[in-house]
């Protein structure tokens, strides 16, 4: 994880936060504003604790046994040897859309999750170059920073559409005055969300970049990595993922719908393409191949 995209994210990360409070101070004064920071760290802790759970249960995965994928299970071992840290769980979705994802508050309670129809489609190179990818966002501790995201996202969300409902009901019969503050209310009900989402979906795609690179270093080879992407690109616009949750879409290694054309700026992964003529330059600067050498 580079120390621009460290930056990156703790700024993003602090204009979500302060985005929240905006919206209490405009609906209570300092005191919401407070009330609203509160808020914040509660749902930080509970997205803290209960991520990995509502993740894996939204996404239908499964714990899966050595003696049940014992190929998988031995992958996972030992690029978490290589990557230092401690094998996460592994979990299969019965799902021929190819991907996968990783989630846990730490290193120590972190899960990887793949679905049957990545297992089909890649070698074995490229299985190990999306896993160690996975074991990355666990490293950087990914898995927490885009637990955290969501929640205070959907927080802002949630409150925004109240706030909305709020003042389209409650902006009748006033005076000039208070539906100045009503206009107001409706205006930042619209656009926090939108804010919102924007910031979560560019710390999304600065994690992703990151852990590509991570992944490359842990496996020493950034090609098969950027084989599986090319892969897993045009096997995600064969096969979409049918009824993903939106809440989790962000933690795939690519776009589970991904066949939906989106604007660059509204969506949860960097382009493949972009990715892929990263790890191609990776490949070409020797110095980059061994992890944290």
């Amino acid at each position: 994880m580079t120390t621009g995209n460290t930056l990156k994210t703790v700024g993003l990360l602090t204009a979500l936060t302060m985005l929240l409070m905006l919206i209490g101070q405009f609906v209570g004064g300092p005191r919401g504003a407070a009330i609203f920071l509160l808020i914040a760290l509660v749902l930080n802790f509970g997205a803290w604790w209960f991520s990995d759970k509502l993740a894996l249960r939204m996404s239908g995965a499964r714990e899966v046994t050595e003696d049940e994928e014992p190929e998988l299970h031995s992958m996972v071992e030992h690029l978490s040897m290589l990557a230092r840290l401690p094998k996460p769980r592994v979990y299969v979705i019965e799902n021929e859309s190819p991907n996968a994802f990783a989630t846990g508050r730490n290193p120590e309670h972190a899960a990887v999750a793949v679905t049957t129809g990545i297992q089909r489609l890649l070698s074995k190179d490229e299985l190990a170059g999306v896993m160690a990818h996975e074991l990355a966002h666990i490293r950087n501790r990914d898995t927490l920073i885009s637990a955290v995201v969501a929640t205070i996202a959907g927080a802002i969300t949630w409150i925004a559409n109240m706030l909305q409902w709020t003042a389209i009901f409650g902006g009748f019969g006033r005076d000039d005055e208070e539906g100045g503050n009503i206009i107001g209310m409706l205006a930042l009900a619209i656009l926090a969300p939108i804010a919102a989402m924007i910031i979560q979906l560019a710390i999304s795609r600065s994690r992703e970049f990151s852990a590509d690179a991570t992944g490359a270093r842990i496996l020493g080879d950034p090609l098969p990595l950027a084989s599986a992407l090319e892969k897993l690109q045009s096997g995600v616009q064969h096969r979409p993922m049918a009824q993903t949750n939106p809440a989790t879409q962000h933690l795939f290694i690519v776009n589970p719908i991904a066949g939906v054309k989106v604007s660059k700026l509204f969506s949860t992964h960097p382009p493949t393409e972009e990715r892929v003529a990263r790890l191609q330059q990776m490949a070409l600067q020797p110095s980059q191949s061994a992890y944290l050498r």
